[in-house]
């Protein structure tokens, strides 16, 4: 039996490491791709196919795991070739084989957020106080590699992107050969033999309520996650800021992280949902209107604790109760799939389309906004229609 704390480092690691990779591509892939000479419809187009690949993904990959009962070992497959196929870009310059090289690098990449959730999850005996604080390491790893990316690449230049991504999944892979299972190997081979029928629960209608506001959601964070940087870049922010303000959205989602144990406490499931969607919203209205502003910038980047943190841990919990143990790989896979999958592959090719080179920023924002309205919406109606059934 391996002691609770070695436990812990070992789930925080490979959390650590695989939200320090997205530190690296969600802030700066699009810098990356923009000084390759692409235009910000190209770079649309590079992030939407790259997101596109989460929609089948991680079904095929969850199903797989709950057939061969072997979860830790889809999750370090999936870190070893997405090493491989992000370490491409060294030889790759132009748009179709870098998009290719992207896209297999998400493909292989995918395979593993779903598995370890479901592996943490089950490691921690379901725990939202522990989640939490295993989660949050995954926010800090964000954090560093965010501020030193940003000054890396103001220093050393836009090369120096694919170096510290190669070097972050080699951490990546190396932490997961240190996770282990709780469970027995005869009762894995019993839970794959004995597979449960999802259908029933992904027609519920709260359940379709949950999946398409959180689909909107995604829709309106392809602005950020794709071209926040730039629209910090062009409106004269150093690389060193650039990161700093990345990086205290993150501060505040792990500040939320660690507290989410007392608001699961007083608040329904629903109501940190609604709340989470909302701020959100508010946050795309007001970002092309005081983004020039440092301090109202700080003030609107405090918001990513509710917009991430609390949305994230609320949903990872809706998921964990709505769907049986034996069903949780291809829950969480349809849910990433769906949700991160469509939504984030949807809302980055209309960015790209709305952008125009920094040009239609402001209409770009708008969007978002009111695709986290929508979402805001849908989740309240639920709430006053069927209250009973959230907790």
């Amino acid at each position: 039996m391996i002691p609770v704390n070695m436990m812990f480092v070992r789930l925080s690691s490979s959390y650590f490491f695989y939200f320090a990779l997205l530190g690296l591509i969600s802030p700066y892939l699009s810098i990356f791709l923009d000084e390759q000479g692409f235009t910000s419809r190209q770079v649309g187009e590079i992030l939407a196919i790259m997101t596109a690949t989460k929609i089948v993904a991680p079904s095929l990959w969850a199903t797989l795991a709950d057939k061969t009962a072997k979860p830790l070992f889809i999750i370090r497959l999936g870190a070893l070739l997405a090493l491989v196929s992000f370490s491409l870009l060294y030889w790759f310059t132009l748009y179709w084989p870098i998009t290719f090289s992207l896209a297999l690098f998400t493909l292989f990449w995918t395979a593993i957020l779903p598995q370890l959730e479901v592996h943490t999850l089950n490691s921690i005996k379901q725990s939202s106080k522990i989640y939490a604080r295993v989660r949050l390491w995954g926010s800090l790893g964000f954090i560093v590699l965010a501020v030193v990316a940003g000054e890396a690449m103001s220093a050393l230049g836009y090369q120096v992107f694919t170096s510290l991504g190669v070097i972050t999944l080699l951490c990546l892979f190396f932490s997961t050969l240190l996770l282990t299972s709780r469970e027995s190997a005869k009762s894995s081979r019993k839970n794959a033999s004995e597979p449960t029928p999802i259908f029933n629960k992904l027609i519920e209608g709260r359940f379709i309520c949950f999946f398409v506001a959180g689909l909107l959601l995604q829709i309106s964070f392809a602005p950020y996650y794709g071209f926040f940087a730039l629209f910090l870049r062009d409106l004269h922010y150093s690389g060193l800021a650039v990161g700093l303000f990345i990086s205290l959205g993150v501060v505040a989602e792990v500040i939320a992280f660690i507290y989410m144990g007392a608001l699961f406490k007083h608040f329904s499931l629903n109501t940190l949902l609604v709340f989470s969607l909302g701020i959100t919203a508010l946050r795309w209205f007001l970002m092309p209107l005081v983004a020039d502003s440092g301090i109202w910038l700080a003030i609107i980047q405090l918001g990513h604790a509710a917009s991430f943190a609390i949305y994230h841990s609320a949903s990872m919990k809706f998921i964990s109760s709505h769907f049986t143990k034996t069903q949780q790989g291809r829950g969480q896979g349809i849910y990433l799939g769906g949700v991160y999958g469509v939504g984030g592959a949807v809302g980055a090719y209309i960015t790209g389309v709305l952008w125009l080179n920094g040009q239609g920023a402001s209409n770009t924002f708008i969007m978002a906004g009111a695709s986290a309205l929508l979402g805001t919406i849908i989740m309240a109606f639920i709430k006053k229609q069927s209250s009973h059934s959230f907790s």
